[in-house]
């Protein structure tokens, strides 16, 4: 009994020690292992993800409501299979052609590792526009560097948006005007004044006078002057007339506010004192006109101060071909 309980814890100790080794030969963790292991080397800034837009797609697939759309970029002409000028034909780099090298923001998934067109974007705004001027060339964009767009340093994206479910906002003709509004403030009171053009109910668009991608004329105008502009729709008031009024041929502005007024007509004084304005009294009888020649005062006068004033009878005021209209009355 003596011998047996020594023996006994021998063999216990022999079979701990022969176990001992098969203990240390366990596999590491994968947490002790990632520890141990060098850091996996990032990307270079100017490396391409192996997998073009499906690596976007992996993060960027859902829908942001109005502010973003990965479907709307495939409907539109930018993702477009089958033309070789867009980013997804044939070639193309797809949403790397505009984005730039996307392999460090697949990476590390930070906003500064590739080209948001956004304002804080690491690619400076001269950048971000070449990367659409590069492919929308063309005569209406000749202008660019001598509009106040690209004086007051505006990125396409602040105007443009393409992706966005419903289209981009600025090319749909109801919609455009209130990309601009939101910048030009005064033109958006003046469209609510009592006369104005019909941009704000959509029946006319801010480019159908403006060059928006930039013009040598004054004001940005579509046409070389601003005349030309407003005969586009007002080609009646072009002429050649046999008697033409000098305001009319020169300047439509002269009476005319291009935005809106408050009085009809778009007429930037009220008559006779915008007729007054050129219109001395010498050959004449144009004189000062008061309140007291409305209806009821004491100095007469009427028919000069109320209903069309002069037009009562000066009715041709854009001008007239009448052999007898030398003073635009017929």
């Amino acid at each position: 009994m003596k011998i047996a309980k020594p023996l006994l814890c021998a063999l216990l100790m022999l079979s701990g020690l022969a176990g001992w080794p098969l203990a240390s030969a366990q596999p590491v963790s994968a947490s002790a292992q990632a520890a141990s292991a060098p850091a996996r080397a990032q990307p270079s800034a100017d490396q391409y993800s192996n997998k073009g837009a499906d690596t976007c797609l992996g993060c960027h697939g859902d829908d942001d409501g109005a502010k973003y759309s990965a479907a709307a970029l495939f409907a539109s002409k930018h993702g477009h299979q089958g033309d070789k000028r867009s980013p997804f034909g044939a070639g193309g780099l797809q949403c790397e052609s505009c984005h730039g090298p996307g392999a460090l923001h697949a990476s590390n998934k930070r906003a500064s590792a590739i080209n948001t067109f956004k304002p804080d974007s690491k690619v400076s705004l001269e950048a971000r526009n070449q990367v659409c001027l590069g492919c929308h060339q063309g005569d209406k964009r000749i202008g660019w560097h001598a509009g106040a767009h690209e004086r007051n340093q505006l990125a396409c994206t602040d105007c443009h948006k393409i992706h966005q479910a419903q289209g981009d906002p600025v090319l749909a003709k109801a919609k455009e005007a209130q990309v601009c509004l939101s910048c030009h403030t005064d033109q958006r009171a003046d469209f609510h004044k009592a006369s104005s053009h019909p941009v704000r109910q959509g029946l006319m668009s801010c480019s159908g006078c403006h060059a928006p991608h930039g013009s040598t004329a004054k004001a940005m105008l579509a046409k070389p002057t601003l005349n030309q502009t407003c005969y586009s729709c007002h080609a009646d008031k072009r002429g050649p007339l046999l008697w033409e009024h000098a305001p009319v041929a020169e300047d439509c502005s002269s009476c005319h506010a291009p935005h809106g007024s408050v009085r009809a007509a778009l007429l930037t004084s009220t008559p006779p004192l915008l007729c007054q304005q050129c219109h001395s009294s010498a050959g004449h009888p144009s004189v000062a006109r008061t309140s007291n020649g409305l209806p009821g005062g004491s100095a007469g006068g009427t028919a000069f101060v109320v209903l069309g004033s002069c037009t009562n009878c000066h009715s041709q005021v854009h001008g007239s071909n009448h052999p007898s209209g030398a003073k635009l009355m017929r």
